[in-house]
This record gives structure tokens, C-alpha cells and sequence, in this order.
């Protein structure tokens, strides 16, 4: 593995921006959200600045949408609860993306809602 030092690493905050709303392609494609920004992060996580925590950001939001409209589905026969789940679902995606963009290019670290972190 080949250690890269901090100062060799270059500042790029639009493609910072552009890995968070990226996520966005959820809503036009389906499944972009994560296979965008997955890609963006795997590729210049070592020679970007802050590529590192953003991407693996970026993906735990994606992961964690997932998993909670697998578990909102069955949910719909608790009385509906689970419809309540997919609102809350479609708000949070569409909503962290954009406040996290906006961190991005501020040149501050993302924060997200209710996200698991599958990737440390």
C-alpha cells in the first residue's frame, strides 16, 4: 500500500460537491445515488482532500436509505406505519444531499441524519 502524505493532495471542492449530489441520481435513475458516488470515492479517495470522509459519507447515506426502505415495506401492514418510514426516506435523501453539497464547497466536514456507518 503506498502512503500518500497530506501536503501531496490536492484541494478539489467541486468534485466534493458533485460526489454529494450525486446521491440525486437516485431520483432520476433508481440506482445512480450509490454507484456515482461509490465510484467518485474509490477513484480519487487517495489524491483528493477530504475525498475520503465525504465518500464514505456519501455511501453510508445511500446503505442506510436502503435498509430502511427494506424495512419500511413490510412495515406498510403495521397500519401503515411504513408508508410513514418511505416519506421520511424520500425527505432524507433528497434533503442531505443538497445541505451536504453546500458543506462541501463551504469547505466543512458532511453530517448526516440518521446514517449507519457500514464504512468506518
Amino acid at each position: 500500500m503506498e502512503v500518500v502524505s497530506s501536503s501531496a493532495l490536492r484541494t478539489d471542492r467541486s468534485l466534493l460537491v458533485v460526489t454529494q449530489i450525486s446521491q440525486l441520481l437516485n431520483y432520476a435513475t433508481g440506482f445512480g445515488g450509490l454507484i456515482v458516488p461509490l465510484i467518485l470515492w474509490l477513484a480519487t479517495r487517495q489524491s483528493v482532500a477530504d475525498m475520503d470522509e465525504h465518500g464514505k459519507s456519501a455511501v453510508n447515506l445511500q446503505l442506510s436509505l436502503i435498509l430502511y426502505v427494506i424495512i419500511s415495506i413490510p412495515a406498510i401492514l403495521l397500519l401503515g406505519l411504513g408508508i410513514l418510514g418511505l416519506i421520511a426516506t424520500g425527505v432524507l435523501g433528497f434533503v442531505m444531499p443538497i445541505v451536504n453539497a453546500i458543506r462541501a464547497s463551504n469547505g466543512e466536514a458532511p453530517n448526516y441524519f440518521m446514517t449507519i456507518r457500514f464504512i468506518g
